[in-house]
């Protein structure tokens, strides 16, 4: 991975952007609930968003519902829960993954049973997914590794565990970050350009591996424990607001 001080180009006629947002966009918090969106970071999106062409996608774990929450009025195309659910067009359709009903009541029945037990654990209940987090108690760890690991087997074949900072969810195992931008890739207004995906955390290596294959930019946002397979870092969430705020002003 270079750490290079210019990864973020200005020249976007070819380009197209898929960003993350817990970390990238926005500072991580508490809880997920706790997040604080910069006032002008919606306006600016929209502005860059116009500038491409509608070629910028949102990618998150995030439900969409919960992405559109934290950036109204704007809407913009994106992936949410790790490609689970997918949105072609800022005011298009969202396909989403169908299960069988009550597929997970298990499994999330177990998960919030530990959070009885732990309170400082917090799970997430996303419908199609459930995430465990234990940011407030990270010595909880070994407890949400072990369960998430046995309701995995419990579960059996077509689910998956995707690890973050500080949680742990169980999703579908055919969608990721990674199939997410492909599908996205292959329509208007995406199609043809060049993508860049912007990450800070394990659950973004899918779409930098997808991107690196196409001969995109992946840029992996501050550090951490775990390698990644990102081509190029930026420090913080802060250079990447500032690289947003820049393209959208050059776009006036």
């Amino acid at each position: 991975m270079n750490a290079t001080s210019e990864p973020l180009p200005t020249d976007l006629e070819s380009w197209a952007i898929f960003l993350d947002i817990d970390g990238t966009l926005i500072d991580i918090a508490e809880t997920p609930g706790a997040v604080i969106v910069p006032h002008a970071l919606p306006g600016q999106l929209a502005e860059l968003s116009l500038r491409l062409d509608g070629a910028l996608a949102l990618v998150s774990g995030r439900s969409i519902n919960s992405i559109d929450e934290l950036f109204a009025p704007y809407r913009f195309p994106a992936a949410g829960l790790h490609g689970t659910e997918i949105r072609r067009e800022e005011n298009g359709e969202i396909d989403r993954k169908i299960l069988e009903e009550n597929q997970l009541d298990v499994a999330r029945q177990k998960l919030e049973d530990l959070a009885k037990k732990v309170p400082d654990i917090i799970v997430e209940d996303k419908g199609i997914a459930i995430a465990v987090h234990y940011r407030q108690v990270p010595e909880a760890f070994s407890q949400v590794d072990h369960l998430v690991d046995t309701l995995l087997v419990q579960l059996g074949l077509g689910w998956a565990r995707q690890d973050g900072k500080m949680v742990v969810e169980i999703h579908p195992s055919a969608s990721s970050k990674g199939t997410a931008i492909a599908k996205l890739m292959s329509a208007s207004p995406f199609k043809g350009r060049s993508p860049i995906a912007v990450g800070d955390d394990l659950t973004d290596e899918k779409m930098f591996e997808f991107v690196n294959s196409t001969s995109g930019r992946s840029i992996k946002v501050g550090t951490s424990a775990h390698a990644s397979v990102a081509r190029f870092s930026v420090d913080s969430a802060n250079t990447i607001r500032d690289w947003i705020s820049e393209l959208a002003h050059l776009g006036n």
